[in-house]
């Protein structure tokens, strides 16, 4: 199994309305310390047409991650996390304790 299918098999396990971290994802891969490599991962998934839920991995802050790269996609995550019943604060955070993933 290759380094992004090993992540992407964590992020598939992620249930509907919760989240996980990237570093969260990372240690569950066994990427310890490296949760960029998870968003590198996220990004070259296929938004469109794959059952990655690639919108429930958010930063540690409880934050999306913006970037200008993502072409929108950042406004189309949190949609997707809303529609999940995801509830954000005022100041664009989720509260991890209320949903964060705990396998």
């Amino acid at each position: 199994m290759s380094t992004y299918d090993n992540i992407y098999a964590i992020v598939r396990q992620i249930p509907k309305g919760r989240v996980a971290t990237y570093g969260q994802v990372a240690d569950l891969a066994h990427f310890y310390g490296k949760a960029r490599l998870v968003g590198y991962a996220l990004y070259q998934v296929d938004e469109r047409s794959s059952d990655i839920p690639w919108h429930r991995v958010i930063n540690s802050k409880g934050e999306i991650s913006y970037s200008p790269l993502r072409q929108g996609g950042d406004h189309r995550q949190r949609y997707l996390l809303e529609q999940e019943g995801i509830i954000f604060s005022s100041k664009g955070r989720v509260n991890l304790h209320q949903y964060q993933w705990q396998p």
